[in-house]
């Protein structure tokens, strides 16, 4: 299969490239800059240059591969917006098709407690937009187009990811112990990046249209339990408050206890997560994350 994959050199979307090509796919990514164009030409993709923006592009890119992927993101206050024209170009020029359209959501989207792909929408202010993007993208599945939701939790590889990123910039109180977000109590629902982009290719092609599923390993750990891991020493929890004024709406989708197994994923799709779990992953890298 010919797939068009936008996001390819992020965390998720590189993922997701080593995956389609170990499974004998060729992709065309897309590529705003010469630095990652460089990467993808590296890593085995065709390099498509241009940006989310420019519709005219991502509608020719679906009507010309054999299936697309969107992992791309702004990550801030466009995002919304950005993502709605990609579909107003893409799935119009699916339709009838029966062409597979993989869309990237976040398990974020549930809210708290043990999620599955039955629970309700209850998404923090971070997340809210998403929820009807991912509504129109299953019913696209009325249009001929065979697509799919995939809702990743807290993606993790060595050095990136989230529980990455928030540790290693926590500060420490002045016993440098590492202040985490929110008590510590909450769990993060994880899947490794690797894990994560094999679960891509799977439902390129089999997943059926109109479809979603949560990309979560299962691993479900504390927030305490992945700032001990991370910073191998002591850690103290704060206030959703403080939480918030440090963090802002990050800050307050982070307080979210979320657990989820991804048992749906492997029953129907054959998923079989084997990466490193996050809080080994963590403890292998704390010298690092620590300093």
């Amino acid at each position: 299969m010919h797939v068009f994959l936008t996001g390819g050199t992020g965390l998720i979307g590189s993922a997701v490239l080593t995956a389609l090509l170990a499974d004998g796919h060729t992709v065309s990514a897309l590529a705003r800059s010469d630095g990652s164009a460089a990467r993808l030409t590296a890593a085995g993709a065709a390099v498509v240059r241009g940006d989310l923006t420019d519709g005219r592009l991502l509608a020719a890119a679906a009507r010309a591969t054999d299936g697309f992927v969107h992992t791309a993101s702004p990550g801030d206050e466009s995002s919304a917006a950005v993502d709605a024209a990609l579909l107003d170009a893409v799935l119009p020029a699916l339709a009838g098709t029966g062409k597979p359209y993989v869309h990237t959501s976040g398990a974020w989207v549930l809210g708290d407690g043990e999620v599955d792909e039955a629970t309700p929408a209850d998404p923090p202010e971070l997340t809210a937009w998403r929820v009807p993007l991912d509504a129109r993208v299953r019913a696209a599945a009325a249009t001929g187009v065979r697509s799919v939701v995939l809702a990743p939790g807290i993606v993790h590889a060595p050095g990136a990811g989230i529980a990455a990123a928030v540790i290693g910039g926590a500060p420490r109180t002045p016993e440098g112990a590492l202040v985490l977000p929110g008590s510590g109590d909450q769990h993060w629902t994880t899947v490794h990046a690797g894990d994560l982009g094999r679960l891509y290719s799977l439902a390129l092609w089999v997943a059926p249209a109109g479809s979603w599923y949560l990309g979560v390993s299962g691993h479900n750990p504390t927030v305490r339990e992945i700032g001990i891991a991370a910073s191998g020493g002591d850690v103290v929890g704060t206030s959703p408050a403080e939480t918030v004024g440090r963090l802002g709406l990050f800050g307050a989708a982070l307080l979210l206890d979320q657990q989820a197994t991804g048992d749906r994923a492997r029953t129907e799709l054959g998923w079989a997560p084997a990466g490193p779990a996050l809080l080994d992953e963590l403890r292998a890298a704390a010298p690092a994350l620590s300093r």
